[in-house]
């Protein structure tokens, strides 16, 4: 699998017209994104270093969940490198 080009997602992202979460919002994500993280676990389904990564960075940059998939899904075209710069 190719690796994810980290910056130039990060750097998508924050470019990106969105609505972003408040600081309280954001933590309260963050602790979402953990519990739906663990659940993952329990189901064998344990996300990737580069998983982890790209919700990482979305929640630096306050995205919501609610826009995380379309986030992920607009900047994956098909055929394409992930996050090619």
């Amino acid at each position: 699998m190719a690796q994810i080009d980290l910056e130039t997602f990060r750097e998508r992202v924050r470019g990106m017209d969105f609505e972003r979460g408040t600081p309280e919002q954001v933590a309260l994500w963050r602790e979402d994104v953990a519990d739906a993280r663990a659940n993952l676990i329990i189901e064998d389904m344990t996300p990737s270093d580069d998983d982890d990564a790209l919700f990482a960075i979305m929640l630096d940059e306050g995205a919501p969940p609610s826009l995380m998939a379309s986030i992920i899904l607009g900047l994956y075209k098909p055929g394409m490198h992930p996050a090619a710069g």
